[in-house]
């Protein structure tokens, strides 16, 4: 029996809903699309220039000085510009953060993901003109509206997973048309739900740093979106742009269980095959940002973006810690509660 746990917990968790076939299929979309990544790595600008246009010839027109600008006359703040700042990217945000919450399954994670986030963009904000924003549309749309409420959402998402009792039935033995119907959608639920402890008490500080690497990597790939748009001049609500994101978040969402599964089981040795293909991508992006974007990058240093790049780690790693000392306190004596009334009822 020990030796067919330890098999099982040697390859980390992955998905089954709606289907095993559907997790093989993205996995083999992220190994096209890092292929096809590499390929571009090694051309010149203008060949991918024309060859978006030769797929988008509604890019031609396009340049990335027309895009929205959200940082001018800060302090007209009207109930209508505060409505019309409510656009389709707002709720992009919300519909986001609600399924990284759902991901994730922290408050304390997703929220350092979400404050250092705005320091990202802070600090880039030179070089991507879009991230120029009010202090109002920063702070309290985008970080407690947007992000907070889908925060909040996804995480009521996860108690209701986790509240619910998973009796499932064979298709063969639903006789209704309407009970089948109710089965095929739940087949798009998962299976079971587990809870996650990203930072359980008394936690090692392997952990720590592996949680803090996790919100430095987000950071990187949400800046990969931004340079990508930027760089080749693509829209951000149009398709080439959409369908990117799509296959990021299917990609995202296996990788960061198998990361959870390697953080937090010792039997387990590596990250699953999914996340190492996600972290090549990330890493292939980042290099496209670079070479096709040295111009843009020749606007700021080097030791700028080493100095960005400890801020995150230390921020990230402080907000990290402070999650552990609240586990250590509150959700400790939380335990302890809960056990002891358990007990009582047993005995009782």
């Amino acid at each position: 029996m020990n030796n067919i746990l330890t098999k099982m917990s040697s390859s980390p968790d992955t998905f089954t809903r709606p289907h095993p076939i559907f997790w093989r299929f993205v996995f083999i979309l992220s190994i096209i699309y890092e292929l096809g990544l590499l390929f571009l790595l090694f051309q010149d600008y203008n060949s991918i220039k024309q060859t978006i246009h030769s797929i988008y010839p509604d890019l031609k027109d396009f340049h990335i000085d027309t895009e929205k600008q959200y940082g001018v006359n800060c302090s007209d703040i009207t109930v209508e510009r505060i409505w019309n700042s409510l656009d389709v990217f707002a709720w992009g945000h919300f519909i986001g953060w609600a399924t990284k919450a759902v991901l994730v399954r922290h408050y304390g994670i997703c929220w350092t993901i979400s404050i250092t986030w705005e320091i990202t963009e802070m600090y880039f904000a030179h070089l991507l003109p879009n991230f120029i924003e009010c202090w109002w549309d920063a702070y309290v749309l985008d970080v407690l509206v947007c992000n907070g409420l889908g925060i909040y959402c996804g995480m009521w998402i996860c108690r209701k997973l986790d509240m619910r009792k998973y009796n499932w039935e064979r298709f063969k033995d639903v006789q209704s048309t309407t009970g089948r119907i109710q089965r095929a959608v739940l087949q798009f639920t998962p299976v079971n739900w587990s809870r996650t402890r990203w930072l359980e008490p008394k936690c090692s500080y392997a952990r720590i740093v592996s949680v803090t690497l996790l919100v430095i990597f987000w950071q990187i790939t949400e800046l990969n979106t931004f340079f990508l748009k930027h760089i080749f001049e693509v829209p951000p609500a149009h398709q080439l742009s959409v369908l990117r994101l799509v296959l990021i978040s299917f990609i995202v969402a296996p990788s960061i269980r198998q990361y959870y599964t390697s953080c937090s089981d010792t039997r387990v040795k590596s990250v699953g095959s999914q996340c190492k293909v996600f972290g090549a991508i990330m890493l292939t992006e980042l290099s496209i940002c670079i070479k096709f974007g040295a111009d843009l990058f020749a606007q700021t240093q080097i030791l700028s973006i080493i100095v960005w790049l400890v801020i995150q780690f230390l921020l990230s790693m402080v907000c990290v810690s402070l999650c552990v000392y609240y586990s250590n306190t509150f959700e400790k004596e939380i335990c302890e509660i809960t056990e002891s009334r358990d007990l009582k009822e047993k005995s009782s």
